[in-house]
C-alpha cells in the first residue's frame, strides 16, 4: 500500500476550502432573498430581467469575435515566428506582457484619445472594444498557442507541406490549425471568460456587456448581483468542462499529426 501523505492531501484541503469557501458563501447568501428561508427567487428575478439577456447577448457577441480575431492574429504570428524568426519571440512575448503592465483604463483613454477625433474617429463603433479585448486576451491566447506549437514540429511540418505543393492557406488551416486544437481551445475559452467579465473596456465606451450590468445591479439589489455571480462562475466552469469534453483524445492525434 502507499503511504498516505498527509500533508499533500491537507494542502489540496485547504486549496478546495479557500477556493469554494467564498463560492459557497456567495451561493447561500443568494438563496436569502426571501426572509426566513432559502428559495431561488433572485435567480427568477435575475433571469426574467430583459436587460440580463441583451447585455449577456452582447457579451457573447463580443466574446465570439474577439476569439475569432485573437485567434487569426495569434496563431498566425506566432507560427511565423517559430518557422521564420526564432529569434523575435523574446520581443513578442515581451508585447504579448504589456497588458499586464498596462491597466486597462489608462488603455481605454488612450484608445478615446487617439481614436476620439480626426483624422481616425472610432468612437461610437465597436472597432476600439474589439480591439481592447484583444489585447486583453493576447497573454492567454499567445502563450497557449506557443505551447502547442514547441510540442510540434513547426519546421518539419511546414516543409512537408511545402514539398507536396500545399498554399499557405491549406498549410495553415489544414496543418498548423488541427496540430493546435487543444491549445487553441485553451486560449478560446480563457478568452471566453475574460470577455464575459470585463467591465473598463465596455463601461468606459459605453458600450452594453454583462461585466457593466451586474456592476449596475450590484448598486441596486443586494441578492441578485450574487445570484449573477454564480451564474457566472458556472458559466466559466461549463466552458473548462466543454474544453475537457472537446479536447479528449486529441493529445494522441495532434502527436500522430505532428509526426
Amino acid at each position: 500500500m502507499k503511504r498516505f501523505n498527509f500533508w499533500s492531501w491537507f494542502i489540496f484541503l485547504v486549496g478546495m476550502i479557500y477556493f469554494f469557501l467564498p463560492l459557497f458563501a456567495t451561493f447561500e447568501f443568494s438563496l436569502r432573498m426571501l426572509k426566513d428561508q432559502y428559495s431561488f427567487e433572485a435567480y427568477r428575478v435575475a433571469f426574467q430581467d430583459p436587460r440580463f439577456y441583451t447585455n449577456f447577448g452582447y457579451s457573447v457577441v463580443w466574446a465570439i469575435l474577439t476569439i475569432f480575431i485573437s485567434s487569426l492574429l495569434v496563431v498566425t504570428t506566432a507560427y511565423w515566428v517559430h518557422w521564420r524568426t526564432p529569434k523575435l519571440r523574446p520581443v513578442v512575448e515581451f508585447v504579448t506582457l504589456m497588458p499586464f503592465v498596462v491597466p486597462a483604463v489608462v488603455l481605454t483613454f488612450g484608445m478615446i484619445r487617439l481614436y476620439g477625433s480626426p483624422p481616425i474617429v472610432l468612437i461610437g463603433s465597436p472597432v476600439l472594444l474589439l480591439a481592447g479585448y484583444v489585447i486583453l486576451s493576447l497573454p492567454y491566447m499567445y502563450r497557449a498557442v506557443d505551447t502547442g506549437l514547441r510540442a510540434i514540429d513547426v519546421r518539419t511540418l511546414t516543409e512537408a507541406a511545402l514539398s507536396l505543393g500545399a498554399g499557405w492557406r491549406i498549410i495553415l488551416f489544414r496543418v498548423i490549425f488541427p496540430n493546435l486544437r487543444v491549445a487553441i481551445l485553451s486560449g478560446v475559452f480563457l478568452t471566453f471568460a475574460i470577455v464575459m467579465g470585463e467591465f473598463t473596456f465596455a463601461s468606459l465606451l459605453a458600450w452594453p456587456a454583462f461585466g457593466p450590468y451586474m456592476e449596475e445591479i450590484g448598486a441596486m439589489r443586494a441578492y441578485t448581483p450574487q445570484a449573477l455571480a454564480v451564474v457566472s462562475f458556472i458559466l466559466t466552469w461549463a466552458s473548462i468542462g466543454l474544453l475537457q469534453l472537446i479536447g479528449r483524445g486529441a493529445g494522441q492525434e495532434q502527436i500522430a499529426g505532428a509526426h
